[in-house]
């Protein structure tokens, strides 16, 4: 395993299970089976986060560009997993404390991952033209 792969997959796993460790024993104890509830969610969540960057590999990047199409793994089914399991981890959060007002956060951060997967389907469709419409096709968002 190389250092890009532990910097990018491993290192904020284990920073994301501190935060986790640390609000589960510090964050409110009030609604019991929410926080284990939200937290279920924060780890399917989180786990989407990893599977999808440790299958995108090298080709993770944080602006839009075109080295690899990765249809494999999780990207066979869903086109922006990165995305839909930070609103996942998200929405989680906010049962697992009991703070339902974290959900506003939802609102900007919706509409800039559609238009990041939108700018990002442009690249990719430029670059890899009828093989990544095709692609498109059989898979969600």
């Amino acid at each position: 395993m190389d250092f890009g792969t532990i910097r990018r997959v491993w290192l904020p796993l284990a920073l994301s299970a501190w935060i986790l460790i640390y609000i589960l024993r510090n964050g409110p104890r009030t609604h019991e089976t929410a926080r284990w509830i939200g937290l279920t969610i924060v780890l399917i969540g989180l786990a989407g986060v990893f599977v999808s960057r440790y299958t995108l590999g090298r080709s993770f990047s944080i602006r839009a560009k075109a080295s690899a199409l990765v249809t494999s793994g999780i990207y066979s089914r869903i086109r922006n997993p990165i995305y839909v399991s930070g609103v996942l981890f998200t929405i989680g959060i906010a049962v697992m404390l009991w703070k339902f007002w974290l959900l506003a956060l939802l609102v900007p951060m919706i509409p800039m991952q559609v238009w990041r997967a939108r700018r990002e389907a442009r690249v990719l469709e430029e670059k890899f033209g009828e093989e990544y419409r095709e692609y498109r096709r059989r898979t969600w968002f």
